[in-house]
């Protein structure tokens, strides 16, 4: 397979990636900004830690005041809220309502078996290799879109 053949199937991948995604998205009324909101808090949670609203501005590349209008609009819909920080009660964190939870892990189980199933056909070594280029392929992403300023 050339290096071309690859680039049209990630990106392939990719579209069908973002039309599975769309339909949580207008199942549930989010703006794409939203999703990927939603994406960012649940990754922190996972991690164990929460996003200031000025970390969750950055990185989705929003200004103070688009911020506060995203995360109004969480809450709002029941998919995040706000608190008082446990270790610093001056600060504010973001944080995924278990119901976001629980929907996106409902939305999202079919595809985590279908993608479970196919990842489940390679060997430990090739899952390797694979890790390694999705690994690579998202640091080169993230560099091409240094490139733009973005």
């Amino acid at each position: 397979m050339t290096p071309y053949e690859v680039m049209v199937l990630i990106r392939r991948l990719n579209v069908e990636s973002d039309r599975f995604v769309e339909g949580f998205a207008v199942a549930h009324r989010l703006h794409r900004t939203d999703l990927n909101a939603l994406v960012e808090i649940l990754d922190a949670h996972h991690a164990g830690h929460a996003l200031s609203p000025g970390e969750l501005g950055a990185k989705l590349n929003l200004s103070a005041p688009a911020t506060t209008a995203l995360i109004d609009r969480l809450e709002q819909a029941g998919h995040a809220g706000r608190r008082r920080s446990t270790t610093d009660g001056r600060k504010i964190e973001v944080v995924i309502t278990e119901r976001a939870v629980e929907l996106a892990r409902a939305f999202f189980a079919p595809l985590g078996r279908h993608l479970t199933a196919v990842v489940e056909e390679f060997g430990p070594e090739e899952r390797e290799t694979i890790g390694r280029f999705l690994t690579r392929g998202i640091e080169a992403t993230v560099a091409a879109r240094g490139d733009h300023g973005a």
